[in-house]
């Protein structure tokens, strides 16, 4: 016979803790015994009364009440809410702190109306006035800075030509210097800003091969600024900034007219030297005439004309000129 398996043997069982013998149970205190009491005799069944018939019920009542159900307890309110002010106006916008405030130069910029249907009318509306108000800006400033629009610029019908040695009048020193200059210097400027004509020509007296004076000549026609506050600053003041010089004012001849002269020669024609400018400004047109000449025991010259001589062809030619530039 074959032997059954036998089985693993099972794991050994955990001591269990002795057990603790149980506390005596407490006997509850038994009442007293109460005597029996005879039984009653049964009481006749009473009769039930017929089922009352249930009334329709009622359609619900109209309320005041914001609620379905009048019985039913308004909602929990909130403790913080602020009450509602009935028919109270809103109170105004809070005005913005960093706004131009109107009377420094700008006028206010009215808002925008307001409403769903105007509002990108509103805003049309108000970019307008924001661009007037910086167009008036720009314009004040480029008047303030230029003086003036350029069209407006005060040229009295001057030109500057191109060849001011031919377009100038100078023959008042003919006859002392007969002999024209072959070839002078010219050159001319033409800019939106400014128009310049130059010329400068050696004074020459019959026989000789080099000049015995010169002539400069300029007329600059100022298109954009007024020239007259640095013109006056220039010339009337001449004699503050160049010493020796003698300035004096001349009438009669445009708007206003300086003449500055100077003599080193004391009466010599054999050293030092002779110098004299007039300056004139009529509107925005500027116009210089100068004489210089310089001597020493080389020149040919031994008779040179006087300050007093020069200084009266420079205002006679200046006016000559001056009308031939308007032509």
């Amino acid at each position: 016979m074959s032997t059954p398996p036998q089985q693993p043997p099972s794991s050994p069982q955990q001591p269990q803790p002795p057990q603790q013998p149980a506390p005596p149970a407490q006997q509850p205190d038994q009442p007293p015994a109460i005597p029996p009491q005879p039984a009653q005799p049964a009481q006749p069944a009473q009769p039930v009364p017929p089922a009352q018939p249930v009334p329709p019920a009622q359609p619900a009542q109209p309320t005041a009440y914001p609620y379905p159900n009048p019985q039913s307890p308004p909602p929990p309110q909130n403790p913080y809410a602020q009450p509602t002010l009935v028919n109270q106006p809103a109170p105004p916008p809070q005005a913005n702190p960093y706004a131009p405030q109107p009377g420094y130069g700008y006028p206010p910029v009215a808002a925008p109306p307001s409403g769903g249907g105007g509002g990108r009318a509103g805003q049309a509306v108000l970019w307008a006035a924001v661009g007037a108000v910086v167009a008036s800006a720009a314009w004040a400033a480029g008047v303030f800075l230029t003086g003036g629009f350029g069209d407006s610029a005060d040229l009295r019908g001057y030109q500057a030509p191109a060849n001011l040695c031919s377009g100038a009048d100078y023959s008042s020193f003919k006859d002392e210097y007969p002999e024209d200059d072959s070839s002078p210097a010219k050159n001319a400027l033409k800019d939106p800003a400014l128009d310049e004509s130059y010329c400068s020509l050696s004074l020459k007296k019959t026989g000789s091969s080099y000049g015995d004076a010169y002539l400069t000549l300029q007329v600059d026609l100022h298109k954009k600024t007024d020239p007259g506050p640095e013109f006056t600053a220039t010339w009337k003041n001449y004699g503050d900034s160049h010493t020796d010089y003698d300035v004096s004012p001349v009438s009669g001849i445009g708007d206003e007219a300086y003449l500055v002269t100077e003599d080193t020669s004391n009466g010599s024609s054999t050293s030092g030297s002779r110098y004299a400018t007039l300056a004139v400004r009529d509107g925005w047109m500027t116009y210089t005439m100068s004489y210089s000449a310089y001597f020493s025991s080389y020149d040919n010259d031994t008779d040179p004309p006087t300050l007093d001589d020069v200084t009266g062809w420079l205002k006679t030619d200046t006016r000559s000129t001056l009308e031939q530039l308007k032509s």
